[in-house]
Parts: structure tokens; C-alpha cells; sequence
């Protein structure tokens, strides 16, 4: 028996190379787990936002508050599955392929823009819309083994890069303050606090003190611990509701595999043939932009946090992760779902000590097992993974000391990197903003050889995406 052991550890270390990156099994298994119950929201959220798109039975709307009344729709069940099965091939790949701790799952954003804006204001079927993101997601894998999104990555300044981790910090702690109701949305000013009279909020704040104490006190697996605590303590309060929950369930499967509509989608709005490309590379523009930078920022972010920079300032394993993210979007599309992206969650197992692809491979297992547990998951309440993200957050700030601020037309590029995507809700709007003002403030300085020229065509390519694309 302990032959067999060691027989495990050495193909782990082989596979993941965990000395080398100085971490352990425990510590990576501990890592995913705090990974997957921080992301695990997802595999809800995506199909219950997908419904809006179309992808819904008729005459079957599902029930928000209701897992197996969403799940029961054969196509919303399908739905499901197909997240679940995506978000564990794409993990996989980036597991034992790029060997970096990163979870890539089907973007909330990337996937209400496919439900509100494709589908119901420009009038595409889902089923057109999940062909437009296999295309871009087939364009994702041709610029990526051309080195193109390398590329990019390489020409950000380094105070952007810092400013990116920073703004992710200030954005998921915003997520997680949101999620725990202790920051509410008020009509007058835009944002205040929320009522801490309330058991949700109540909750949340009890989970914040109880990671801060774990996490002060160095304990390991503190934030996993905290997570269950928290959950526990919710079920007197009636927030973590276990009443009729069905644990074992298997939605049905298959009703979204490969339900491209290619001839449709051209022939869409019959504007004919011109028309309709020009329409669908807009879409596909979109797409492919948001996805890009949301990706681009969240492993930047998440590699300086984890130590993953290497001494020429390059993220460890960039392209390979880069290939990894384009192959799940497409095969995610193939599945019937929306564009796959790194999720900013991968911080809380990064923060958890996790360093390699043991951790990211924890969570896919855990994704493929979701499968048949779709009851379960939704047992873990909001409140509980919220102080997560809150102190991932304080964690990823820490980058801002070593941006340069004496330096104005550094500064200012950083300063909008990391206030809009708070304020705007979104990190490809962060790295947008910044990568726009870093031009203008060097050539109106005259410091225009300090910028990479792919930094130019970025900020022409968004500035043209914020006048003529859909938001």
C-alpha cells in the first residue's frame, strides 16, 4: 500500500511538478476545494441567465429560486450539463497542459451580453449565437498559435500589468461586498451600504471575520474552513436552505450538443449576405475582445499574486494558457454553451497557497462530479463564498504599492485600470481604459518610443469598440 503512495506522488510530481514550484498535495487539494466552492455559483447562474436567450422549453420559464425547477427544463438541464462538462474539459486542459492553478468556466458577462444583447435585441437564436462564439473561438485558437495574444500580453507596461492585479482586487472585492448585501445598489448615490439588520448581511459579516481571523492567524485552509462554517451558521438563520433538497440528480443531457445553426446565422435579419457579416463580426468582435482581455487581465493578475512572473517579466506558461482558454470556448460551444474564460475566483485557490495544475485539476474533477449533484450546489449560500472574494481582494490591492505614481502619465493609465472595473462591473473595461489613456499620455509628453506599437493598434481597436460595437 505505501509503495502504491509513492507510486502517486511521483506521477503528481511528474505531471505537476510540485517542487519545483514549491507546494505540496495538501496544499493544492485544499487550494481546488476553496477554488470550487468560491466558482460553483456558476453552474447556476450560467443557465438560469441562459433561459433569457431563448434556451428554454416553451411554456417552461424555471424558477430562480428554485434549482431543480431551472434544472427540470430539458433544455436549461441540458444547459447545466453542458457548463458542468465545458468548465471541466477547458480546467483539464489548462490543469495538465499550462500547469497553472486557473479555472476557466463560461464568463457571467461574456454570457449575459449572448442572452440580452445577440439574442434578444439583435434577434439571433441561441443556437446562432453559440455558432458565433465557436468562431470565435476557433479565431482565439489561430492568434494564439501565431503568438498574437502573447504578443500582447508582452507589450503591457509593467504599471499596467501591477494596476490590473490591483484593479482585479478592488473589483471582486466589490463582487463579494455585493454578494453579501453589505453593499447595495441607492438610487441617490448610485451605491450604499446595505441594511445590517439583515441575516444575509449579518452572515456575510460574521464569514468575514471568522476568514480574517483564520487567515490572520495563518491557519491552513482558512478560507475553506471559514466557507463551511459559514454555512452551517446559515442554517439556523434560514439562509442556507437544506430543506427538500434532492442530492443526487441528473439533469437531462444532449438537448444543446452541437446545435450550430451556420446557415441561419448568415442569412440572419435577411439583409443578405453582406449585411449579415458585417453584423456578425461585430458580434464576433465583441465577443473575442472582452473575452481576450478579461482573460488577459485575470492571468496577469492572478500570476503576479502567485508569483508566476518570470524574471523577464513574462507570465510563466502564457501561451499555454492562452491555447487552453481558446480550445474551451470552442469546445464549449460544441457542448451548447457560452465562451469560456478565466475566472477571477482562481485567486481564492491561489491565495490558498495553490500554485500548479493539481489545483485547477481538483476543481475539474469537482466540475464533472457537479454533474450529478446539481441539488447540492446550490446549498452553499452567497453569503458564505462573498468574504472570499472580499479578501482575495485585500490581498490583490497589495500590487498598488509598486506602481509608480511620481511618474503622471504612468499613473493616470493605472488609475483608470484599476477605478473603472469596479465602477464599470467589468475587467476588460479596466484594461481597456488603461490601454487607451497609455498612448495619449506618452505621445502628448513626447515619450511615444516608451510605447510597444501593438499598445497603438489596442487602443484604436478600443476606442472603435466603445463607438460603433453593442455594449
Amino acid at each position: 500500500m505505501e509503495v502504491a503512495d509513492k507510486d502517486k506522488v511521483s506521477i503528481l510530481e511528474k505531471v505537476f511538478k510540485l517542487s519545483e514550484n514549491n507546494t505540496n498535495i495538501k496544499t493544492e487539494i485544499l487550494a481546488g476545494l476553496t477554488t470550487f466552492i468560491t466558482v460553483a455559483y456558476v453552474l447556476l447562474v450560467i443557465p438560469n441567465t441562459l433561459k433569457a436567450s431563448g434556451m428554454n422549453s416553451a411554456g417552461l420559464q424555471g424558477d430562480a429560486a428554485g434549482t431543480l425547477t431551472i434544472l427540470n427544463d430539458p433544455i436549461v438541464g441540458s444547459a447545466f450539463a453542458s457548463t458542468c462538462i465545458a468548465s471541466a474539459i477547458g480546467t483539464f486542459i489548462m490543469a495538465i497542459y499550462a500547469n497553472l492553478p486557473i479555472v476557466l468556466a463560461p464568463g457571467i458577462g461574456l454570457t449575459a451580453f449572448f442572452s440580452y444583447s445577440v439574442c434578444l435585441n439583435l434577434g439571433y437564436t441561441w443556437q446562432q449565437g453559440i455558432t458565433a462564439v465557436f468562431i470565435s473561438g476557433s479565431v482565439f485558437i489561430l492568434i494564439t498559435l501565431t503568438s498574437i495574444r502573447e504578443k500582447i500580453v508582452d507589450a503591457l507596461p509593467q504599471n499596467l500589468k501591477l494596476a490590473i492585479t490591483a484593479g482585479i482586487g478592488l473589483f471582486i472585492s466589490l463582487i463579494g461586498l455585493k454578494s453579501g448585501n453589505i453593499i447595495v445598489s441607492n438610487p441617490g448615490t448610485l451605491v450604499g451600504f446595505g441594511d445590517f439588520k439583515n441575516p444575509s448581511t449579518i452572515l456575510t459579516i460574521i464569514g468575514i471575520v471568522i476568514m480574517a481571523i483564520l487567515m490572520a492567524k495563518k491557519v491552513k485552509g482558512a478560507m475553506l474552513i471559514s466557507m463551511i462554517i459559514t454555512t452551517i451558521i446559515g442554517i439556523p438563520m434560514g439562509i442556507t436552505k437544506t430543506g427538500g433538497m434532492q442530492l443526487f440528480y441528473v439533469p437531462p443531457i444532449g438537448k444543446t450538443f452541437f446545435s450550430f445553426d451556420f446557415q441561419g446565422l448568415l442569412g440572419h435579419g435577411g439583409s443578405g449576405v453582406i449585411g449579415a457579416i458585417v453584423s456578425i463580426f461585430m458580434v464576433i468582435v465583441t465577443f473575442s475582445l472582452v473575452d481576450l482581455f478579461d482573460s488577459i487581465g485575470t492571468l496577469v493578475g492572478t500570476a503576479q499574486k502567485a508569483d508566476m512572473v518570470m524574471e523577464d517579466g513574462k507570465v510563466k506558461n502564457m501561451k499555454q494558457a492562452l491555447l487552453s482558454d481558446s480550445l474551451a470556448t470552442t469546445m464549449g460551444a460544441m457542448f451548447g454553451t457560452t465562451t469560456l474564460a478565466t475566472v477571477v475566483e482562481s485567486a481564492a485557490g491561489i491565495a490558498e497557497g495553490g500554485r500548479t495544475g493539481l489545483t485547477s485539476f481538483v476543481v475539474g474533477v469537482l466540475f464533472l462530479v457537479s454533474l450529478f449533484f446539481g441539488g447540492l450546489i446550490g446549498i452553499v449560500p452567497s453569503e458564505a463564498t462573498a468574504p472570499a472574494l472580499v479578501i482575495v481582494g485585500v490581498l490583490m490591492l497589495g500590487a498598488v504599492k509598486e506602481i509608480d505614481f511620481d511618474d503622471f502619465t504612468e499613473a493616470l493609465p493605472a488609475f483608470f485600470t484599476i477605478a473603472i472595473m469596479p465602477f464599470s462591473y467589468s475587467i476588460a473595461n479596466g484594461v481597456a481604459a488603461g490601454i487607451i489613456f497609455y498612448p495619449i499620455m506618452k505621445l502628448v509628453t513626447g515619450k511615444y518610443k516608451d510605447v510597444h506599437p501593438i499598445m497603438y493598434v489596442l487602443a484604436l481597436l478600443f476606442i472603435f469598440r466603445f463607438v460603433m460595437l453593442p455594449q
